[in-house]
């Protein structure tokens, strides 16, 4: 099984998200955190997130109250346990400078959050695809 954390502070969007997952021929464990600070939190396992396990990929909306995607990224890659974690930005912004800044911080990938369902749950799978079949990753 593998353990995705998804940082997102839109509900719907975090819904349609699990959706996807939960239909790709992956058996996946979705964990949510609704704002950057608390990603940081379950990262590094504060309580109550104590037990929390390391996630295989996460998914990081870059637009989010109290600490954005990009304050995550940062802060992730300057943290020697968590650095090695992969990171695939998933937002609706298409600006070219958040794509820029957000692979100088460290991302791993960078999807626009396609506006059609149908479009969000193909994506999601061939990111599933990639990040669980196709790539060698290290063993932890």
């Amino acid at each position: 099984m593998f353990e995705i954390l998804i940082v997102d502070d839109e509900p719907g969007d975090v819904e349609l998200i699990r959706l996807a997952i939960g239909e790709g021929r992956f058996v996946c464990n979705t964990r949510v955190a609704v704002n950057g600070r608390e990603a940081m939190a379950r990262l590094r396992r504060e309580p109550p997130h104590v037990d929390e396990p390391t996630p295989d990929l996460i998914l990081l909306d870059l637009n989010m109250p109290q600490m954005n995607g990009r304050e995550v990224l940062a802060a992730m890659k300057a943290h020697p346990e968590l650095a090695s974690i992969p990171v695939v930005v998933l937002t609706t912004s298409d600006v070219e400078r958040d794509v820029v800044s957000s692979y100088s911080l460290g991302a791993s990938g960078y999807i626009t959050k396609p506006v059609d369902a149908g479009d969000l749950f193909t994506a999601i799978h061939n990111l599933e695809e990639y990040w669980f079949c196709v790539v060698r990753r290290p063993t932890r």
